[in-house]
């Protein structure tokens, strides 16, 4: 450890025993004990309230650390690891070691989402069930911090770092074999420390003083008093909080904001104008997501221009605020909207037709008309295009026909065809000859030209390209921090919002143009796009994946099995619609675990496994993965019966899965914990009351399995080693 030096006195032998255990050589250590050394938590653990307070962001945490003159403790924990594991749902909640902490101004990173969302739809935070005082946005943001800071380039877990008030630190611990040395290192660092806090007094201060105060404990009573006070109290928190101006604490803006008074809405947007604490930004784009009246939008976007002067992010989102509410001046949107609703508006040429263009094609080779040039390219096209892409002499076909198409249509151009067929042809040819960079020049000339054939293929790659390039150009614009015109991302939102309903669009256009948007945080807009998207593409895994996303995100994981229920219902219900149903509930199940609430989670696996039946009975017995999706079910159901200290019904599904797909046995779950790993903290558990009868059980099913099955899992080793000439 690069601070060993600075360690205090007993801890030294400590860290260069620390320094220099890798995973598998603690492992090794103790070999069958790892389930002894860390036991899982129970159900009746994890219900019990974490004590240990940690802070929000990872600026509140200096302030309060300069405020106060204690030191700062990192805390770093992965979830289904099993020494985190242990940590977070049995140390974390035990009083006594929580007064360890407790001289310490604490933070917690961890990079996994225990709640579906961090706000509810009134504004109020939900707060992380694994570590209690921040909500998992707060505990995924602050960890690139620290790790940009302190983990010299290691992510590990479990970890604590002490971080003195100038910055340094005084010890970082991380291999350790016990939780004793740990606890140790942490009263120690406290025993030892030469700075000593300072003298404070709180008890004298009223609601409306503890608005300036960094302190999570100071904010969680602010916020409280707001949501139970009268509209007078509201009022005047929110006028402490708008005479903060930049420190405008954001949590309680955020409650103002999505109250349902207009006078403390307008109130919170006053101090959002100004407010440049972490987090303003995004409330702002919130804000935004909708409907304002101008003047109130008019005077956020201003704010974001403001903020934008030292936050490009701000900078960004002003700019796709103005790009998404203007019209395209490139795009005929209304040619393609007749198009559409129309039906077709022109006759493709026949098979017999291209056949005898491209017989008498030498006709045209001499000629200086650049229409029979134009056919002659479109002729070659769409030969190009139906040719197979399969095989070496159908690809070297299939290139030679995409050439002689491009040639072809140059010629015609250098005559003076400057029609959008051309330019189509050239794009489409260049394309699948995989020069992007000619493709999309190409394309970007034919958007602005009216298509002469709307509803062909051919119109439908030139707009995907378009749409491509300037979502190109964006990215690299922001990536390269300077500024692009709101005329690209207008074009581009046009552009796939006329794919979507295209003939020929499909649902990865539809998965980009979301994706681009809630990147942008353009969420109202996104939404919208996901919305047409799964009814277009019902049957996209894709676009199933981000409505999942979306429904937790907005209504919480209650929502997502009644709303995939009422879709079921639907008369035009797909019949894979099930399949994506079982996924949804293997997710909520997964959250109920995360939440403490085990017999929500057996229901959604029940439900899961019922959906996937259901689905390989609508196909006749022909589907195979939804056996793994099953199996995965059952190892579920097999922790939380483990949690519950239910140990015969977490046999029975630990054997049900290995029955259903002994292959999936090793498959880590959401929670990053597969049924091997259940299975051997029961046989752990097992060992110890001395339950023979169902320990054999167990045995004989584990030592069934490939050895390959039952390896530790990947993060339980050490970067691998590098090759020297001894062992290439």
């Amino acid at each position: 450890m690069k601070n060993a030096r600075n360690c205090p006195q007993g801890l030294f032998s400590l860290v260069l025993v620390t320094l220099f255990l890798l995973p598998q050589v603690a492992a090794a250590q103790i070999p069958g004990n790892r389930e002894a050394m860390w036991p899982a938590p129970t159900a009746a653990d994890w219900k019990k309230p974490v004590p240990i307070v940690f802070q929000r962001t990872w600026e509140d945490a200096v302030s309060l650390a300069q405020e106060t003159g204690k030191a700062i403790l990192i805390c770093i924990n992965m979830d289904g690891e099993i020494a985190s594991e242990h940590y977070a749902g049995i140390r974390y909640r035990q009083p006594e070691i929580a007064k360890l902490y407790d001289p310490y101004v604490c933070v917690i990173a961890s990079t996994y989402r225990h709640t579906p969302h961090d706000h509810d739809e009134s504004g109020q935070r939900i707060l992380c069930p694994r570590f209690g005082s921040v909500t998992c946005g707060e505990h995924i943001s602050i960890e690139p911090i620290l790790f940009e800071k302190f983990m010299e380039g290691k992510r590990i877990a479990p970890r604590h770092i002490c971080v003195e008030l100038d910055g340094k630190e005084t010890y970082d611990i991380y291999y350790a074999l016990d939780t004793q040395s740990v606890f140790t290192a942490i009263k120690d660092g406290i025993t030892n420390r030469k700075n000593q806090p300072k003298p404070q007094v709180r008890g004298d201060r009223t609601i409306i003083e503890r608005v300036a105060s960094p302190d999570v404990r100071d904010r969680m009573a602010v916020e409280s008093a707001f949501r139970k006070g009268d509209k007078k109290l509201k009022r005047s928190l929110l006028l402490a909080a708008l005479e903060q101006g930049p420190k405008a604490p954001t949590e309680l803006l955020r409650l103002g904001l999505f109250g349902f008074d207009e006078e403390m809405n307008a109130l919170a947007r006053k101090a959002l104008r100004t407010s440049e604490t972490r987090g303003s930004t995004d409330l702002i784009a919130e804000a935004l997501s909708v409907p304002l009246v101008a003047n109130e939008r008019d005077a956020l976007l201003k704010a974001l221009d403001r903020l934008g002067k030292k936050v490009p992010k701000a900078k960004r989102l002003a700019q796709v605020q103005r790009g998404l509410t203007t019209k395209s001046k490139d795009i005929n949107v209304a040619a393609f909207d007749r198009a559409i609703a129309e039906g077709a508006t022109y006759t493709p040429a026949s098979e017999v037709d291209i056949t005898k263009t491209l017989t008498d094609q030498n006709l045209a080779f001499d000629s200086q008309d650049p229409k029979q040039h134009l056919t002659l390219a479109r002729a070659f096209l769409t030969r190009a295009l139906a040719t197979s892409a399969e095989g070496r002499d159908n690809l070297r076909i299939r290139d030679a026909l995409f050439s002689d198409a491009s040639a072809e249509a140059q010629a015609a151009l250098q005559l003076g065809e400057k029609s959008w067929s051309v330019y189509a042809v050239l794009a489409v040819s260049h394309y699948y000859r995989g020069d992007k960079d000619k493709a999309y020049e190409f394309a970007e000339t034919a958007a602005k030209l009216t298509s002469d054939a709307p509803q062909s293929r051919d119109a439908m790659i030139v707009l995907g390209l378009f749409a491509e390039k300037r979502l190109q150009q964006i990215s690299d614009a922001i990536r390269d921090g300077i500024h692009w015109p709101k005329t690209w991302l207008t074009d581009m939102h046009t552009a796939y919002t006329v794919l979507a309903q295209h003939p020929f669009g499909d649902a990865s256009q539809v998965v980009m143009h979301y994706d681009f948007l809630v990147w942008l945080q353009a969420r109202g807009k996104a939404r919208t796009v996901l919305r047409n998207g799964l009814k277009r593409f019902p049957n996209s895994w894709a676009i199933h994946n981000r409505f999942r996303e979306r429904i937790l995100r907005r209504f919480g994981v209650r929502r997502l099995e009644s709303t995939y229920a009422k879709m079921l219902r639907a008369p035009d219900a797909s019949p894979s619609l099930s399949w994506f149903a079982g996924y949804a509930s293997l997710v909520a199940a997964e959250f109920h675990r995360r939440a403490g609430r085990p017999q929500d989670a057996l229901k959604s696996y029940d439900h899961a496994i019922e959906l996937y039946k259901k689905f390989i009975a609508a196909m006749n017995g022909e589907a195979k993965s939804p056996n793994h999706y099953i199996a995965m079910a059952h190892g579920g159901k097999a922790r939380v019966f483990y949690e519950m200290k239910n140990n015969k019904a977490a046999l029975e599904a630990i054997l049900s899965s290995l029955a259903t797909s002994e292959q999936s046995a090793a498959t880590l779950d959401g929670l990053n914990i597969s049924t091997v790993d259940t299975a051997k903290m029961l046989r752990q558990r097992l060992r110890t009351e001395k339950n023979d009868v169902l320990g054999r059980k167990l045995e004989d099913a584990l030592r069934k399995l490939p050895p390959e099955l039952l390896k530790l899992p990947a993060y339980e080793f050490g970067p691998p080693k590098k090759k020297t000439d001894a062992n290439q």
